[in-house]
């Protein structure tokens, strides 16, 4: 794999989505989880989908239980849940491992392509830009809100090209 949009993955309602479909779009992909103190950030994740959506940016949230379990249920109770609690509108996908020997292939690409460290926790966000490539990558602590200002820069960069 060479680049981003040579990725297929599983919708969370397990319907198969290649991530070409967003080529030209701004990206920002996370690992998220249920029952996480970073869960709050849904909240932020969602804002930043609504306010910048009309702008080509899409968030691409992967639920992931390999920390401490804290996705135990199945893709239709996560979704319900982010959509009740959070309002999530933005595309989720099928529950994925980030870590270990079965990490998903897009997760090793990723890693492989920014700091080459591996995932230490839920809600670990890479930015990419329209042509796929990977602009920044954000822990955990780094809230939606914190990490606001880098990508209206890329928008508004994509925007003036």
């Amino acid at each position: 794999m060479t680049s981003i949009y040579d990725f297929e993955e599983t919708r969370i309602d397990g319907k198969q989505e290649k991530l070409a479909d967003y080529r030209g779009k701004t990206l920002l992909i996370v690992n998220t989880a249920s029952k996480c103190g970073f869960t709050p950030q849904f909240e932020g994740l969602e804002k930043l989908y609504q306010n910048h959506q009309a702008q080509n940016f899409e968030i691409l949230g992967f639920p992931c239980n390999q920390f401490l379990h804290q996705d135990p249920g199945s893709n239709n109770e996560i979704l319900e849940f982010c959509q009740m609690n959070y309002g999530v509108s933005f595309p989720m996908f099928a529950k994925i491992k980030v870590r270990g020997k079965e990490k998903d292939p897009l997760y090793d690409y990723l890693i492989n392509n920014s700091t080459g460290k591996a995932i230490k926790w839920n809600f670990t966000k890479f930015l990419i830009d329209p042509e796929g490539n990977i602009v920044q990558r954000f822990e955990p602590k780094e809230t939606p809100e914190a990490i606001e200002p880098v990508l209206t820069k890329l928008l508004n960069e994509t925007a003036a090209r």
